[in-house]
């Protein structure tokens, strides 16, 4: 059993990112300026992911610091209520805020509106991530939107370096999202050497295209890290399914397909998927479906951390849903 699979395996993850609050509109099909009513719940894609994996009966604790106000205390709230650990989470003071989305429940002109302005997550230090406990757990994990921005881009990067020093593996999302950085050039330089510093790295063909240069070679870049020994790389598709590779082969797989109503959710509960599937002891094909179940499941519901399934839900969806497209 290699190391990356032994310490998901050990189903005990510390994960560094985001958290922030989530409002969706309500009815599902209704335009943010149309609607009437909001739900409100937790958002992030960390968080999201934490979410997941705790639904899923992994445990999960983050890493990240919330606002001194309502917001941060609703998102330490409804991280409680989903079963996530917060003990490594900071309280801040002053104009730093957390995060904010309003977005929608449709897939057509679908709108989601982010609100980052002097984002708090960003303000995660060194010394932070030093007060982490490393032996607790047994695989590391964080989303790329924590290396946009400095204090917490070094932060995480000084977090790998722990998470090696202590045995453990390091899972990355490249989770690009392009008004968080300074420049495009950045983010690729930035993004390259924390998948040079992992050992799962999951993103989609654009984010592994924008890694490259360009659209055309992101399978290639894909297919570059994944030639490290022991190292797995995950090129999702969206709708063409996904290619997974490690140790010289290539395994692709197909979709759950589903009538969507929305876009957003489906990486994080992926992640959330794959990790808790392979820490049961399912293989490594079958993890990469059971993440591919989890996402369409999230799309097809509205929220993010509130769609995430369940162990029984998952099982059921597979059970009443046709076999994945091929």
């Amino acid at each position: 059993m290699s190391a990356l699979t032994q310490g998901i395996k050990g189903n005990r993850f510390a994960v560094f990112g985001r958290v922030g609050m989530d409002l969706f509109a309500d009815p599902i099909g209704v335009k943010s300026e149309d609607a009437g009513t909001f739900h409100a719940d937790l958002g992030g894609s960390s968080a999201n992911i934490c979410a997941g994996l705790v639904k899923l009966g992994s445990q999960a604790s983050l890493v990240t610091s919330v606002s001194d106000d309502a917001i941060g205390r609703f998102c330490l709230n409804r991280l409680a209520q989903y079963g996530v650990d917060a003990q490594y989470i900071r309280v801040l003071g002053g104009e730093y805020r957390t995060s904010l989305a309003l977005y929608e429940s449709r897939t057509e002109d679908f709108q989601n509106v982010i609100y980052r302005n002097g984002a708090v997550d960003f303000q995660v230090t060194e010394q932070d991530v030093d007060q982490v406990r490393y032996e607790d757990f047994t695989a590391v994990l964080s989303a790329g939107t924590v290396f946009a921005s400095e204090p917490s881009r070094s932060a995480t990067f000084r977090a790998f370096e722990n998470a090696k020093k202590a045995g453990l593996p390091v899972i990355f999302d490249i989770d690009y999202r392009p008004y968080s950085w300074p420049s495009p050039e950045v983010a690729a330089d930035v993004l390259s050497r924390a998948g040079e510093a992992s050992d799962l790295i999951i993103g989609n063909d654009e984010e592994f295209g924008f890694m490259a240069g360009s659209i055309e070679k992101g399978f290639e870049k894909a297919r570059e890290l994944a030639r490290k020994p022991g190292r797995i790389v995950i090129y999702k598709m969206g709708e063409k399914g996904a290619v997974t590779l490690t140790d010289g082969q290539e395994i692709t797989t197909g979709i759950y397909p589903v009538s969507a109503i929305k876009p957003v959710g489906a990486g994080d509960s992926f992640m959330a998927g794959l990790l808790a599937s392979i820490a049961t002891g399912y293989s490594l094909q079958e993890a990469v479906m059971r993440g591919s179940a989890c996402a369409s499941i999230v799309v097809s519901k509205p929220g993010c951390a509130p769609a995430m399934p369940t162990t029984p839900e998952l099982d059921a969806f597979l059970a009443d849903h046709p076999g994945p497209t091929t």
